[in-house]
């Protein structure tokens, strides 16, 4: 998808909102490789219950690419050829618009310090400033939550859930199953009676880093 869609317009203020997302990326190293592209949803944390997967709220957009190297392999996992990465959006509006659709929500991502690293690099270059959302590892929360599945890859951990995905390695495709990760494991995150929000969320991924690797 070359443009984005996204059907609100999100509050500073709006505390009930999350955004799960995804990037796909010219490479693996973030500190080199290009941002290709952003996809997210919306998840709504109601006054009772847990979150829920808001589908109309939703954002994807492919970032205009002003030198294409025609890495066949790489286009092959994001799915993501030549001619749309030159007609895509140039990166200064695809991040603006961005930055305006997720406001101030919590982002969460599988394994998200890669996507923040690549998000907030464009951000400075393009704009000359960084997102100051709170970033939350799913990853991180799961194997926290779920000590007794020994999954680490997204897709070990949709196994143990039994979520299906209609194609992975796209970003809004793996955006849709990381949400449906997060709430597969909501019920073992309000079992550790920490909260019932995104802090509590933020909480239990910050102890993944005293457990062992």
């Amino acid at each position: 998808m070359i443009g984005w869609f996204s059907r609100r317009t999100a509050r500073a203020d709006d505390d009930g909102r999350w955004v799960v997302l995804d990037v796909e990326s010219s490479g693996l190293d973030p500190k080199r490789d290009r941002l290709l592209a952003i996809a997210a949803i919306a998840l709504r944390r109601e006054a009772e219950g847990g979150p829920r997967v808001v589908l109309a709220d939703s954002f994807e957009v492919v970032l205009r690419q002003p030198e294409v190297a025609v890495d066949k392999a790489n286009i092959l996992v994001h799915g993501i050829g030549v001619g749309a990465q030159r007609q895509g959006v140039e990166p200064a509006q695809a991040l603006e618009a961005f930055e305006r659709w997720a406001g101030a929500a919590p982002l969460f991502g599988f394994h998200v310090a890669f996507d923040e690293a690549l998000i907030q690099r464009a951000m400075r270059a393009a704009l000359g400033r960084s997102l100051p959302n709170a970033w939350i590892d799913v990853a991180d929360v799961a194997q926290v939550v779920r000590p007794d599945v020994p999954g680490r890859s997204l897709d070990e951990w949709m196994e143990a859930l039994g979520i299906r995905c209609a194609v992975r390695h796209q970003a809004a495709a793996d955006t849709l199953a990381t949400a449906e990760l997060l709430l597969g494991l909501w019920p073992q995150v309000v079992a550790q009676k920490q909260g019932d929000d995104w802090r509590a969320l933020s909480r239990l991924a910050a102890q993944r880093r005293w457990l062992p690797r």
